[in-house]
């Protein structure tokens, strides 16, 4: 009897798969092995499918490096070997149509990155200080240096140049100030505005704006530079580093823009009102050299932001990231060069990214042929 049960259920095959009593008769030994096998079977795929939506969902929140998060079709490409292309295109919901085509783009899109490598490179040696470069520019004057003499079909375009620097980590650096520098004097003499935030452009010698900011140094103490500063061109017409906010550095300072203009007669300079700038002497001063002055209101920088301007990005490039300078020496040599590359070589966008000079020489130039 045994024997012929045997013979009997091995020849079962799907039907003998069906539940127990589904005929009406008890299921055999080979029945419900081949049954609880295909139970298996289902639940590994199923459990498959799920492991591969749960890998991709995955994949899909953290792209692999150098991938931008969200695109799936690299996610496809990655798991296509294991998984199929059909059943990831699913799961990622894009058609297979479109992982193809991005496929066939390959070689343009690696020609691309190859493209963005040697303009990174070329932006990178544009930023660095040992050869000449600016650390602090960002994509606007880094874009203008790239066009500099460039024919136009050559050129590059500045959203190109923003999004190579982005990715490859080359944007400009940033500074925070610490220091007060502005102590202002309530009892002092009051003067008006006169530049009322009109901090454009035009004839250089006509307008000025100064304030102090400060220079760490390694040693915990500060050195302090007052500065003036040209509205008509963006030039450094003057500066004085010392070691003190006395009334003596910012008259150095005007004085030095004196000699730089040869005259500064019908000149306004604008400042804050600081105790420096609104005491006797340095009225005493402006009148001599016959410049009338001009201060912002107490308790807010936007009246005086073009000077707070030029501070925050004299320190940003000075420093580079560093929070102080290693001694006072130092300090001083690096004003000094900056200042000339300032007013030589650096790019400013208010006068078209030229440098203050090649501004005013373009305009005398201007100015004569119109004669």
């Amino acid at each position: 009897m045994k024997e012929w049960v045997d013979k009997f259920g091995s020849g079962v095959t799907v039907a003998a798969a069906s539940p127990p009593g589904a005929t009406g008769r008890p299921e055999s030994q080979a029945a419900k092995v081949l049954r609880l096998e295909a139970d298996l079977a289902a639940l590994q795929a199923e459990a498959r499918k799920l492991e591969t939506e749960r890998t991709s969902s995955v994949r899909r929140r953290s792209i692999s490096p150098g991938r931008r998060t969200g695109e799936p079709l690299p996610v496809v490409e990655d798991h296509k070997d294991a998984y199929g292309v059909k059943r990831l295109c699913e799961v990622v919901e894009v058609a297979r149509s479109s992982f193809y085509a991005w496929l066939d783009s390959a070689g343009r899109r690696a020609a691309k990155a190859t493209d963005d490598a040697v303009l990174a490179a070329r932006i990178w040696v544009l930023q660095d200080p040992a050869q000449g470069g600016d650390r602090a520019y960002g994509a606007p004057r880094i874009t203008a240096d790239l066009n500099d003499g460039v024919p136009v079909a050559e050129r590059v375009n500045h959203k190109r140049v923003a999004r190579v620097m982005r990715e490859h980590r080359l944007a400009g650096i940033r500074l925070r100030r610490r220091v007060k520098t502005t102590i202002p004097d309530q009892s002092a003499r009051r003067f008006p505005d006169l530049i009322g935030r009109d901090f454009s452009v035009g004839g250089p010698g006509r307008r000025y704006v100064g304030d102090i900011t400060y220079l760490p140094i390694a040693d915990g103490t500060n050195l302090y530079l007052a500065s003036c500063i040209d509205l008509g061109s963006r030039k450094l017409a003057g500066w004085q580093v010392a070691d003190h906010m006395r009334t003596e550095l910012v008259e150095d300072a005007l004085r030095a823009a004196h000699r730089d203009r040869g005259s500064l007669v019908g000149a306004i300079f604008h400042s804050d009102r600081g105790s420096v700038y609104t005491s006797k002497a340095y009225a005493a001063l402006c009148e001599q050299l016959g410049v009338t002055q001009s201060t912002g209101a107490v308790g807010t920088s936007a009246d005086n932001s073009l000077a707070e301007s030029f501070n925050a990005t004299l320190k940003r490039e000075l420093l580079a990231g560093r929070s102080a300078f290693p001694d006072q020496a130092t300090a001083y040599r690096a004003v000094f060069r900056w200042a000339n590359r300032y007013n030589t070589r650096r790019r400013h966008s208010a006068i078209g990214n030229i440098s203050p000079n090649a501004y005013e020489a373009a305009r005398s130039a201007t100015l004569a042929e119109a004669a």
